[in-house]
């Protein structure tokens, strides 16, 4: 979705909003997580964030990820095989596709499955009201 404009999201902001204090490491992060554009696990947070201040430990990686997600800031993603990834919670409704060989995911939005997984729900007398589509295949050769 790389296409896709949209606002950065200001964490600070929603930390500060929830009463956490911004330390020095938390902001490292927090600069990390504003930039980047890919689905980063716990420890690529702590790699990236180390190169600019050796100081931050992988607990506080941990912990600002976790209190970040409980704001709605952030979205986990659990996928198969793998430590959690995060992305920033912006932007508009996509799903993932997971290369099963690189571990490389590929964000997507099909207006097909849309309606697909809406009619399905409505057949069977629901209404869709969250999801989450994850697809896991190889790159054809």
């Amino acid at each position: 979705m790389t296409s896709e404009t949209y606002k950065k999201p200001d964490y600070e902001k929603a930390l500060r909003k929830a009463g956490i204090r911004i330390t020095r490491p938390r902001r490292v992060i927090l600069s990390i997580l504003g930039e980047t554009d890919d689905h980063p696990d716990a420890l690529e947070i702590f790699r990236r964030a180390v190169a600019i201040d050796s100081s931050i430990s992988l607990s506080t990686v941990y912990r600002t990820m976790k209190l970040l997600e409980g704001l709605g800031a952030i979205h986990r993603h659990a996928f198969e095989g793998g430590p959690s990834r995060f992305e920033q919670a912006v932007g508009e409704h996509h799903d993932h596709l997971i290369d099963m060989e690189s571990g490389d995911v590929i964000e997507f939005h099909s207006e097909k499955i849309e309606q697909l997984q809406n009619e399905i729900a409505r057949e069977l007398g629901y209404e869709i009201v969250h999801h989450r589509l994850e697809l896991y295949g190889r790159r054809i050769k």
